[in-house]
């Protein structure tokens, strides 16, 4: 029997450059075991999402990080694509956000470049990920382990290194948000 998120808020959040199937197909996985997805975003609008380098669809933010209250969402998911991150790790609203669900211990799931944000944060010294491989020496140098494997879980926090990871990755994320905080 599949783990059930029903009753939990996901948080995805995400801005322009964004790489489409790591935020949709972990957006869909986490609803259909039940639970509600919100987009969080550096500005109102939409986002302009990508297939690699070619523009993709857009998508409409639910809540800008500005005005976002960790405290209403049971995780997180953080998509990578190169220019989504790159631009996230500079909003300091972004990053106050995602230290949140680490200073209150609930599951993050990351992919790809998707961990920039997670090293401006400052919540990767000590911990074991995997990430898209041109990352390994940002995340060694903010005192992470990078280990080059399909999905790693370190105590709550699930990455992944690349598209061709999606379904472990989506199976990890919900097993986890459904276990709850670590």
């Amino acid at each position: 029997m599949a783990p059930s998120l029903q009753g939990k808020r996901v948080a995805f959040v995400a801005t322009d450059g964004v790489e489409e199937v790591e935020y949709t197909e972990p957006r869909k996985a986490v609803e259909q075991a039940g639970a509600v997805a919100e987009l969080v975003s550096m500005k109102p609008g939409s986002i302009q999402a990508f297939n690699h380098l070619d523009k993709s669809g857009t998508y409409d933010v639910d809540v800008t990080a500005a005005d976002a209250d960790p405290d209403r969402y049971d995780a997180l998911v953080l998509p990578g694509g190169v220019a989504n991150p790159d631009a996230l790790r500079t909003d300091p609203d972004v990053v106050r956000f995602i230290r949140a669900f680490f200073d209150t211990h609930k599951p993050v799931g990351v992919i790809c470049h998707g961990p920039w944000t997670l090293i401006e944060a400052g919540v990767v010294e000590g911990r074991t990920l995997t990430s898209w491989p041109s990352l390994r020496t940002d995340l060694a140098n903010a005192g992470a382990t990078w280990v080059d494997e399909q999905v790693y879980t370190d105590n709550g926090l699930v990455s992944s290194r690349k598209p061709d990871d999606i379904p472990a990755f989506c199976a990890k994320i919900v097993e986890e948000f459904a276990e709850g905080k670590h």
